[in-house]
């Protein structure tokens, strides 16, 4: 399983995804990732004039979000290494003219985001495609890009822990989704990934057991009887 954490394997997968990504990811969720996002940006309470660094942006769903409370010195940066979700991110850039915002196709472990420079960093959905060791190197990225004192808040689909619950949505991700991929893309192996990385991720319990290592203070957060998880903190 090893290659499925791959920089380059992850690159494509979601290239490859990218144009049905949105609609997806809506369908699999049964609507609530829309929802999931909100409440992601909405654990930190980003305030006017801030630096928001949102890794993993994808088509930069989480935009309008963190958006909502922004002025004229506000900045938003948004960071993803896959050219296909960058591409439609250019185009969303579009709707929000009246926003200073920042694209950068990078990858989170090389990137040219100064030290220091954020106020906030947020990142829907990107958890599950890290091994324990590349989440040790983000929680070491996430705190060399914040500020003294800056928050973060992550988030992503995970395994209920519910016994009635689990089996149905786990039977969901591993023989529907891959279903709904073959009518989307043509390609149930594609989708079929995004179930094989949601079994292996499990929770964000890892995550939270990472990220406390480092100079945060972390708090673990479940949504929806725990269909969906994440952290949230504040640099030391």
């Amino acid at each position: 399983m090893k290659e499925i954490y791959e920089p380059k394997f992850v690159e494509r997968l979601f290239d490859n995804m990218s144009s049905s990504y949105t609609k997806m990811n809506y369908i699999t969720s049964f609507g609530f990732s829309e929802r999931w996002r909100r409440q992601c940006v909405e654990e930190i309470d980003i305030e006017e004039g801030k630096v928001v660094v949102d890794l993993m942006t994808g088509m930069g769903e989480c935009w309008k979000h963190i958006l909502k409370n922004s002025d004229s010195n506000s900045q938003l940066i948004g960071l993803d290494f896959s050219s296909g979700m960058i591409n439609r991110a250019e185009r969303r850039k579009l709707k929000f003219s009246d926003s200073n915002i920042t694209l950068l196709k990078e990858n989170v472990f090389d990137n040219s985001i100064e030290s220091g420079s954020a106020d906030c960093v947020i990142s829907g959905f990107g958890l599950k495609t890290f091994n324990d060791e590349q989440l040790v190197q983000l929680a070491n990225e996430i705190d060399r890009i914040l500020k003294p004192s800056g928050k973060f808040s992550l988030i992503d689909v995970s395994v209920p822990k519910f016994r009635i619950l689990k089996p149905f949505y786990m039977f969901y991700l591993k023989n529907i989704i891959p279903i709904l991929g073959k009518v989307f893309l043509g390609s149930p192996e594609t989708y079929k990934m995004l179930g094989i990385y949601t079994q292996e991720f499990g929770n964000s319990k890892n995550v939270y057991d990472i990220f406390k290592k480092a100079n945060f203070e972390v708090e673990y957060i479940e949504y929806f009887f725990g269909c969906a998880s994440g952290i949230k903190g504040v640099k030391k």
